[in-house]
């Protein structure tokens, strides 16, 4: 007997759904090519250069803490000094985002203060750089200190503001009265009487004076820019603001005299923190 030939039902209804399958990928392709061809993704920022920090307090080498902080070497007790060159570390909760020291030091002449702070950038947005989220920071700290943002910058390189006076007395009119000191994050002190910013050196004076004027630098890290405010105890604070990739590294420098009418001159106060500065900037090469 000749047997018949049959496909199962099961079989006939797995090959229907299969060519169902088939054709809906065929409308999906052409659906696709009406619109452009295949989906491209958004293409994702790169990184900062830096992804990790420094110990802020083991960066700065003893002989530039002692150009500033000459009380350092006036301690006798061996510990006590130690302990003074070492600094105190700032609580950070990641020290990879974040770090910072302090150092001070009692002179007979004045009491000097030293701030060093480091921090990394990062941005939380795909489209954003790591080194344009720094920059747009930096621009808020430059905002904040009222810096002149007219294209004009100041070279920075050994005495480069030593052309002006050297007394005290002269120098402290230098930057009366433009403002009172600020801390790292940009917080103005109460002004004092004659405190206006009328009484600003006028740059286009020609005077020496305008050397150390708040300004923008070149030549330290990415951009930069030094600040110099008098408080109306006579406190002196140099912050210098710099950027690397996508570090923003400060430096502050604050000194009080000890004797009653003594202002500290600008151009040594900002020669010193300058050249702390470019140690802390090349720290970060390589």
């Amino acid at each position: 007997m000749q047997r018949k030939a049959y496909v199962p039902a099961a079989v006939a209804l797995l090959a229907a759904l299969l060519a169902a399958c088939t054709g809906g990928s065929g409308d999906g392709s052409a659906q696709d090519d009406k619109a452009g061809g295949s989906a491209t993704s958004t293409p994702v920022a790169q990184p900062g250069k830096y992804s990790t920090l420094s110990d802020a307090c083991t960066v700065p080498d003893s002989e530039e803490l002692d150009a500033l902080l000459p009380g350092l070497k006036l301690l006798t007790d061996e510990e006590q000094r130690e302990k003074a060159y070492d600094g105190t570390a700032t609580l950070t909760y990641d020290n990879d985002r974040r770090s910072g020291c302090r150092w001070k030091a009692e002179s007979d002449a004045a009491s000097d203060q030293l701030y060093i702070d480091f921090e990394r950038v990062v941005s939380y947005d795909a489209s954003v750089s790591d080194d344009d989220s720094a920059a747009r920071v930096f621009d808020e700290k430059a905002e904040a200190a009222d810096i002149p943002r007219d294209g004009a910058v100041t070279s920075v390189g050994p005495s480069s503001t030593s052309s002006a006076s050297a007394e005290n007395g002269k120098n402290s009119e230098d930057v009366k009265g433009s403002k009172g000191a600020k801390g790292a994050d940009g917080a103005e002190a109460a002004k004092g009487p004659g405190n206006s910013g009328s009484e600003s050196p006028d740059p286009s004076s020609g005077s020496s004076s305008a050397s150390v004027l708040p300004r923008l630098l070149d030549g330290l890290g990415d951009e930069a820019f030094l600040d110099d405010a008098l408080s109306p105890t006579q406190q002196r604070t140099v912050t210098v603001v710099f950027r690397t990739s996508n570090v923003l590294v400060t430096v502050q420098y604050e000194e009080q005299p000890t004797r009653t009418g003594t202002v500290a001159g600008s151009e040594e106060m900002q020669d010193r923190a300058q050249n702390l500065a470019r140690q802390l900037a090349g720290s970060f090469k390589g």
